[in-house]
């Protein structure tokens, strides 16, 4: 009997298959006590474990390149968390083995995060990943992963951890559905990454049998639990259709009149820049600089190897624009020597911008390095400060930008509610913004934007988010300059449409997107687009903001 059931898209794409499940969970340890003579050995067996894990995780994200390295070397970075060690070292001493007292120490780990205000709980996938390979390595048995098939499936688990999501081989893992996660967890942005049709946040994606038939819409979010074959036909014809208008949408982004929307391509480092070039992006719109630093958390980057990088991605579009952002380091991006370690609420306190003012010499040599890398070539180069909540901290980044000597466009980030609602003031100090939705819903609505549980909060299509949106991209018109979206919103092809109405100026997203967003506008004028998105802001929720966007431009 064919049911429904909703969850939240983040991958765009139609997979029908049979469901496989990860491997289950590595087991609890045993309490067992350990002679005080065997204290030395079990301690190097644990720190030799964690090497061994952190090694690997590196290694997978050499294997994967662009944000997906990036996302596996924090989490490298995790296993070898000096407190974290000192803490398994101390229980070891005690009398625990070194099995269980990694298990005790990452779960006292896990309750003082959430103590701490839960901002860090949002990578809990990621800290029970590091977990388990530490604790599976330390007894001698399989790492539970993706299960082992010669046949395409539809993958399902609770959540997926970056380690998983990095290495899935898209021609047997048709899409997955996880019970857990949000639209902008690390899965999700590496399934838009991949290709990979992916629903997060599934209530009871866990209770579906082994080797269920499913069709997973990423789009819409549906699951459909034994679809009758009219329904499998009616998918396959839309993916179908779909394909068909991806292929026939090239150039430039415009809508039907002919209204310019510059389609910009997010990018994590070179890695990620042949699929942005492939896809068509007409430029960088979001330039993550953190891969460069997550190397080493415990220095910078040289001047000389941040130049190196940089122009890589430079030289990739000539005559295009290229938006940098500087290093957003703080909260779920801790960096040994930029970060307090003690912070009690590390997504309230020096985070992004804050941090760099306070190491300036960081914010200069990044900056110098950005210049020099732009030194000869055609590009548009724009460089933007992260978290940005006043006009104050506007000058102090257009002031840093000066005195680096840059010749290029400095702008702002949005992400927090005060930069939208002050976006005329800020505008003074800077050249353009860029509205980073994701942290902007998660400050907006006071919802960890990795945890499931509020993962209705953090759907842009919320009527007070779009709100925010409209603010700040008025406040650009008004000013003559720019407004750009590179959070994932711009994702979504409807939702596209939907920002274009609001006016901004120019949409970023990962490159996989790239098709389905161009497609999508060219199919509607300027004016239905402004329709549309007076209909969502009229709304009083998510769902009734997309329906009636959705309703004004199908024309009912």
């Amino acid at each position: 009997m064919e049911t429904t059931l909703r969850g939240v898209g983040v991958s765009h794409g139609v997979a029908i298959g049979e469901v496989r499940h990860m491997g289950t969970a590595v087991l609890e340890p045993p309490a067992k006590q350990i002679p005080t003579e065997d204290a030395g050995r079990e301690q190097g067996r644990a720190r030799q474990a964690v090497d061994a894990v952190a090694a690997d995780l590196m290694a997978r994200g050499n294997l994967a390149g662009g944000e997906a390295q990036a996302v596996l070397e924090a989490q490298a970075m995790m296993a070898q968390d000096p407190e974290l060690m000192a803490d398994v070292e101390r229980r070891i001493a005690v009398g625990s083995t070194a099995e269980r007292a990694v298990y005790d120490a990452f779960a006292a780990y896990r309750e003082l995060l959430a103590g701490a205000g839960e901002y860090l709980a949002g990578r809990v996938a990621d800290l029970d990943d590091v977990r388990n390979r530490i604790v599976a390595r330390l007894l001698g048995v399989p790492m539970p992963g993706v299960p082992d098939s010669d046949e395409p499936y539809v993958l399902v688990a609770r959540d997926l951890a970056p380690a998983d999501t990095a290495l899935l081989d898209p021609s047997l893992v048709l899409g997955f559905v996880t019970e857990e996660g949000g639209p902008t967890s690390h899965s999700a942005i590496l399934a838009r990454a991949l290709g990979v049709p992916a629903v997060v946040a599934l209530p009871g994606a866990g209770e579906l049998a082994e080797g269920t038939v499913v069709a997973v819409d990423g789009s819409t979010g549906d699951v459909f639990v034994n679809p009758s074959e009219e329904k499998k036909a009616q998918l396959a014809a839309a993916a179908a259709e779909r394909k068909a208008a991806l292929a026939a949408s090239t150039g430039p982004g415009a809508t039907a009149d002919g209204h310019k929307v510059p389609l910009l391509a997010n990018v994590g480092g070179p890695a990620d820049v042949p699929a942005a070039v492939e896809a068509g992006a007409e430029g960088v719109g979001l330039f993550r600089t953190e891969f460069l630093f997550l190397d080493d958390s415990k220095n910078a980057p040289s001047e000389e190897k941040q130049v190196e990088a940089y122009r890589q991605v430079l030289e990739a579009f000539p005559e295009g624009r290229v938006v940098v952002r500087v290093l957003d380091a703080g909260a779920d991006k801790p960096l040994e020597f930029l970060t307090p370690a003690d912070e009690p609420n590390p997504a309230l306190g020096v985070r992004g911008l804050r941090t760099l003012l306070d190491h300036p010499d960081v914010l200069r040599t990044q900056l110098t390095a950005l210049a020099r890398a732009a030194e000869g070539l055609p590009v548009y180069l724009e460089v933007m400060a992260p978290m940005v909540a006043d006009r104050a901290d506007a000058k102090a980044f257009a002031d840093a930008c000066r005195e680096a000597g840059l010749r290029a466009k400095f702008g702002a980030m949005v992400e927090i509610p005060s930069a939208a609602l002050r976006a005329r003031s800020i505008l003074q100090e800077v050249e353009f913004l860029s509205l980073g939705t994701n942290d902007l819903a998660q400050y907006t609505f006071a919802a960890d934007r990795q945890v499931g549980a509020v993962s209705r909060l953090q759907d842009p299509w919320q009527p007070a988010l779009l709100d925010l949106v409209a603010l700040s991209a008025e406040a650009a018109r008004a000013e003559g300059k720019s407004c750009g979206v590179c959070g994932e919103a711009a994702s979504d092809p409807l939702l596209a449409c939907v920002l274009t109405g609001l006016g901004v100026t120019s949409l970023s997203m990962g490159s996989a997107s790239l098709p389905y967003v161009r497609a999508t506008l060219a199919k509607y004028t300027l004016a239905q687009c402004e329709r549309a998105a007076a209909a969502a802001r009229a709304a009083d929720s998510a769902e009734e903001a997309r329906s009636a966007a959705q309703a004004v431009l199908s024309g009912e």
